[in-house]
């Protein structure tokens, strides 16, 4: 894996689920220029651990940092750019709002638009085959 690492081609994403009524709810976020994706970046040869990867995606792109606890689920040969996945389930300590904005630093700053996916459900917005794809992997390993 070290070699995938030096290559940036290991991907940590921190999954964020909340329950609402009889199911649950992921959260995603619009890219201005991206359309709608899951919380996800590189694994630093500088990082500890998966899940401190994770929980440092989480922080850098959605401005969330409290974390009660974290679990790895596993991981995923995405199929682009021989981009290896691994999701960590993230607990939030806070209750989040059905939608929030948050303004990153990530590649020169934007402005992500988060909101609430139910789980399970046909998704109603645009994005990347490989975000499609990941977030039916997230809910294989969720279910």
């Amino acid at each position: 894996m070290e070699e995938r690492v030096r290559k940036r081609e290991v991907k940590v994403c921190p999954v964020v689920l909340r329950k609402s009524g009889n199911y649950r709810e992921l959260m995603l976020f619009e890219h201005p220029l991206a359309d709608v994706q899951l919380v996800k970046g590189t694994l630093e040869s500088s990082d500890i651990s998966i899940e401190s990867a994770a929980l440092r995606e989480l922080e850098e792109e959605s401005g969330l940092s409290s974390v009660s606890s974290s679990h790895y689920l596993g991981c995923w040969e995405s199929g682009f750019q021989n981009q290896l996945w691994h999701f960590v389930l993230c607990e939030i300590d806070q209750e989040l709002p059905n939608s929030w904005s948050f303004f990153t630093q990530d590649d020169g700053g934007h402005e992500f638009s988060f909101f609430w996916h139910k789980v399970g459900s046909k998704p109603d917005f645009k994005c990347h085959k490989v975000f499609f794809d990941a977030i039916k992997q997230v809910e294989i390993l969720c279910i």
